[in-house]
């Protein structure tokens, strides 16, 4: 990320985990080891019951809420939903949409995800897109084509600049929750597909688009993951659950800022 003027953003997405009690330890230990951390952007989604109690706990501190999932509907007879606008009530910064877990126990396909997109869009949310590849499409060679797939959805729906406006998230599907990582080498050549297709629609949206990784993102391999030029920062699953795992991740994204 040297020479890059995209903040790094390192997301936390706790899944359907935690407490009330598991919740507030998780916090108490993690908000002082990265209150220093000026040059990164830290952000944690956990899920719907607790956003009102997380957010309690980030009131006075530079990290921002998300949330995991949002319905495509404003609003009405959609019981079990939860709508951007209630998301931004609570004071979420950010909301996941297209996750892999969504998109294959939940059946929602690319057309769904990008009104998803737009719903939050629509709220004030910074929407964070999910793509990627499963390891049976990885080996068929068609890595590029189903990322590229994915986010043509989204632009189709709301133009390069608005895709842009939100952040993007490769996660390899083979690597999630299996202790398998892409190599940083593996990683970048995606996220490099990922900028250079963004610059074929619009250069200045390519240059400002922040590109996560996300997949079994631990502390010892974050640092390669993040060095490399293309990528933004991560998407944290199993590690943002431990705070001194998730706090040296955090420490990793960081860069000395760009001088004007």
């Amino acid at each position: 990320m040297t020479g890059s003027n995209r903040k790094p953003l390192v997301m936390g997405n706790w899944k359907m985990n935690g407490s009330s009690a598991t919740n507030a330890a998780l916090l108490r230990t993690l908000l002082p080891l990265v209150a220093p951390l000026d040059t990164v952007e830290i952000a944690i989604c956990p899920p719907f019951p607790y956003l009102t109690t997380v957010a309690d706990w980030l009131d006075d501190v530079a990290i921002s809420l998300g949330a995991q999932n949002l319905s495509a509907e404003s609003s009405g007879a959609h019981t079990g939903e939860v709508s951007g606008s209630m998301l931004h009530d609570l004071c979420c910064r950010f909301v996941l949409v297209g996750h892999s877990e969504r998109r294959a126990l939940h059946a929602e396909d690319d057309e769904q995800v990008a009104k998803k997109f737009a719903a939050g869009l629509q709220a004030g949310l910074v929407p964070v897109l999910c793509v990627g590849e499963t390891l049976e499409q990885r080996q068929r060679g068609e890595t590029q084509a189903i990322v590229t797939a994915q986010l043509q959805a989204v632009v189709k729906l709301v133009g390069i600049q608005n895709l842009a406006t939100g952040v993007i998230a490769y996660e390899p599907v083979w690597a999630i929750g299996t202790g398998e990582t892409a190599t940083p080498d593996q990683a970048q050549a995606v996220h490099r597909h990922i900028r250079q297709w963004l610059a074929s629609q619009d250069p200045a949206a390519a240059a400002g688009c922040r590109i996560l990784y996300g997949g079994s993102v631990k502390a010892d391999n974050a640092e390669a993951l993040f060095t490399q030029p293309d990528i933004d920062g991560g998407l944290i699953g199993g590690a943002s659950l431990d705070a001194t795992s998730f706090a040296t991740i955090c420490r990793a994204a960081q860069r000395e800022p760009v001088c004007p």
